[in-house]
């Protein structure tokens, strides 16, 4: 503690105040100390540099064939169709089992599940409306843009399709 008490950062001020007063080269030491200083510093510090940035990598599709023609491309996408209507199909199948076991575990609890199967009917059978109409305007969307490319003409331009009904029903289940 003793040593603390001799520590006195008033007393050092003043001595700095008075070394300073008494130096007539103050001034020029002080200049040439921060000259130095910058000096040191600029030398060391390394200039900073912005490199330009990597063009990006382009990956360009390489599974299609070049010079396909149309009724290849109608093939490929009839494949396509049916693989994905077999897994929706697998879907539907899963999603009745699913329906089904919670049919059980509903009656297990002694709840109603008719009731609440009655309940939630509106709400499937609108869901499977707007699906319903929203495959029959796509379906439109395609003919026309198939019947468009035979015929040469440029693709119709098409309206811009509303999302936002689809995004606040994503999660009602």
């Amino acid at each position: 503690m003793s040593f603390l008490r001799s520590i006195n950062p008033v007393g050092a001020v003043s001595d700095f105040a008075v070394i300073w007063k008494e130096n007539p080269y103050r001034w020029r030491v002080l200049i040439v100390s921060a000259a130095l200083t910058v000096g040191i510093f600029m030398l060391l510090l390394p200039k900073s540099q912005r490199i330009p940035p990597r063009p990006p990598e382009v990956i360009y599709i390489s599974t299609f064939a070049e010079g396909r023609t149309e009724a290849e491309i109608l093939a490929s996408n009839l494949s396509h169709q049916k693989k994905k209507e077999a897994l929706e199909d697998l879907l539907a199948q899963r999603e009745e089992l699913r329906k089904d076991l919670y049919r059980k575990l509903g009656k297990a609890t002694f709840l109603d599940v008719d009731k609440l199967e009655k309940q939630m009917e509106p709400d499937e059978d609108k869901d499977k409306a707007k699906k319903e109409a929203e495959l029959a305007r796509l379906k439109q969307e395609q003919d026309a843009a198939i019947a468009a490319i035979r015929s040469g003409k440029p693709e119709p331009k098409l309206p811009p399709v509303d999302t936002s009904d689809q995004a606040s029903t994503s999660g009602d289940r």
